[in-house]
Order: structure tokens, then C-alpha cells, then sequence
């Protein structure tokens, strides 16, 4: 099994796991703001490596504020490396290729299909996230949630070639693999986990960035630029996976990757708060299907109405 351990994981969430998931997609569905400045001077693969390198110096002088130890992260150094591809690497690439022939509608539906993967998947390989009826339903009413909420820019790409269909998808996979493979760090500090995989998620990414675009491209940015790119790494990045890998450790793979669902909607939400974006009654119907969907999944309404 990829992720069998001792401690069985809960099947429902509690108030703070729910707290952490939403505040997750908050955070997350803000990040579209930030690459959206960031990626009109900053080519998308340098955007990463900014993104992750960032990131990890940030949470490497966490850990040594906090005094905590990089050293889980040396003796299982193969296990981050492997986290690191699965979660960062594999998906940030197929979807930067991916969205160059499809739209952001359909890649966003695409990309929402986190969760059902995870419950296939974990459902297989591990043996504490069996799948249930209320995840099913719950899941698949979010998925639907999201393309009734993307609405009539879910059209646009229905023509799109096959293989960026499949990029999308294939990112999806990586991540629903990345959420069940990293329950084994359920030992280590939510911070140290963070911190090692953002850590080889750099040592990966530079030769890459060097061998696709040199180091030119980047230094000539704007202010307004740099500090989309500096929230994006410190915000979106190092503090949103800590409370991911915390989420995992508490609430499980399944649950933690129902976070896919929620960012779509705190997308919407963020865009009209600030930037005078309207609310159209499909998004509304999606959101509510959202909702209903998450509900569904966590299952303590439907028992109390029994």
C-alpha cells in the first residue's frame, strides 16, 4: 500500500479540519490574482521556480526561528523528491502546457476532478479511505458545481485538442497521487514537509528553467510584478502548504483534496469583493451545488435529518 499506517484517518471532518479547508481555498483562489499580475512580465515555468524557491527560503528561516530540524527531510530525501514531482513539478507543468490550447473554463472543470481521482485512487491504495455513497455523490455534484459555475466559457474549449484535455487531467491524477503519497509524512511537521518538498521542488526546477529559458526575464520586472510574485511564494504557497499537510494529517487524502472544489468559488468571491466583477446567476447555481456537494460528503446533516 502507497500510504497505510497506523493511525486510521477519520472518514468526516470536524469544525477546525472544515476551517482549514476553507481558509486553504481562500488562500489559493486568491493566488489566481497574483500570477495573473506576475505571468504579464515573468515567463510561466521561471514564474514557478520564483514561486517554489521563494517559498522554501521563507519556510527554511521559519524552521530555523522555530528550531526545528531540516533533517527528516535529508535521511528520506527520495521520498520529497518524489512528493515534489507529484505536487509541483508534473501538474505546474502539464497545466501550463495544457492551457495553451484550452481555455480556462474547461481547465478549470478539468482541474476539479482532484477529488474523484483521490477517492479512486485511495480507495485502491490505501486501505483507511474506502469509497461510500456520500463521497461518490458528494464529489461528483461538486464537479458538476463547477462547470455549471464556469458557465457559458465552459463552451469555448469543447473543441480543444485531445491531448490538452489529457494534460489537464493527467495534472489532476498528480495531485490526487501527491494528497494520498503524502500521508507517510504524517510523522514529520506539517512545516518540515512544506519546507522540504517547496525545497526540492527548486533543486528541480532550476535546471530545468536554465535549460528552457536561461536566467534572463525576470530582473527586469516591475514592482507591482515583484510583489504579486513575493505574495504568490510567502501567501499562496509557503503558508497554504502548511495548512494543506496539516490537513492531510488530520483529515485525510480525500478530504484535503476536496480544497479543488472550494477555489473556483473563492476565485469568483475575491473577483467581486475586489475587482467589481458581478455575479451571474449560473455561478450562484453552481456555487450552490458546491455546497451541496461538500454537505453531501461530510454526511453529518443527512444523519441528523434521519
Amino acid at each position: 500500500m502507497v500510504a497505510d499506517l497506523a493511525k486510521p484517518v477519520p472518514s468526516t471532518m470536524v469544525a477546525r479540519d472544515w476551517g482549514q479547508l476553507l481558509l486553504l481555498g481562500l488562500i489559493w483562489g486568491g493566488s489566481f490574482f497574483f500570477a495573473r499580475v506576475a505571468v504579464a512580465e515573468i515567463q510561466p515555468l521561471m514564474l514557478v521556480l520564483l514561486r517554489v524557491g521563494i517559498a522554501a527560503m521563507v519556510l527554511q528561516v521559519y524552521l530555523a526561528l522555530r528550531g526545528l530540524s531540516f533533517r527528516p527531510v535529508f535521511t528520506r530525501a527520495p521520498a520529497f523528491l518524489l512528493l515534489a514531482l507529484l505536487n509541483n513539478v508534473v501538474p505546474f507543468s502539464l497545466i501550463f502546457v495544457g492551457q495553451t490550447e484550452l481555455g480556462a473554463g474547461p481547465a478549470s472543470v478539468l482541474y476539479a476532478t482532484t477529488p474523484f481521482w483521490t477517492v479512486i485512487l485511495a480507495n485502491i491504495l490505501t486501505s483507511d479511505e474506502k469509497l461510500s455513497r456520500n463521497k461518490v455523490a458528494g464529489i461528483l455534484l461538486g464537479i458538476a458545481g463547477t462547470a455549471v459555475m464556469i458557465g457559458p466559457g465552459l463552451l469555448t474549449g469543447l473543441g480543444s485538442p485531445l491531448w490538452a484535455k489529457l494534460a489537464l487531467i493527467g495534472a489532476a491524477i498528480s495531485y490526487a497521487l501527491a494528497v494520498i503519497f503524502a500521508k507517510r509524512f504524517r510523522d514529520v511537521s506539517p512545516v518540515v514537509v512544506a519546507t522540504g518538498q517547496l525545497s526540492a521542488s527548486t533543486v528541480i526546477m532550476i535546471p530545468l528553467v536554465l535549460a528552457t529559458h536561461g536566467s534572463a526575464g525576470f530582473l527586469s520586472a516591475s514592482l507591482p510584478v515583484w510583489s504579486a510574485v513575493v505574495a504568490l511564494a510567502v501567501l499562496s504557497t509557503a503558508f497554504a502548504f502548511i495548512l494543506y499537510f496539516n490537513l492531510i494529517a488530520s483529515a485525510g487524502a480525500t478530504n484535503a483534496s476536496l480544497v479543488t472544489l472550494v477555489v473556483p468559488v473563492s476565485a469568483i468571491f475575491l473577483g467581486a469583493l475586489f475587482l467589481g466583477e458581478r455575479f451571474e446567476t449560473f455561478e450562484l447555481a453552481g456555487i450552490a451545488l458546491i455546497g451541496l456537494g461538500l454537505v453531501t460528503i461530510d454526511g453529518r446533516a443527512f444523519r441528523r435529518a434521519r
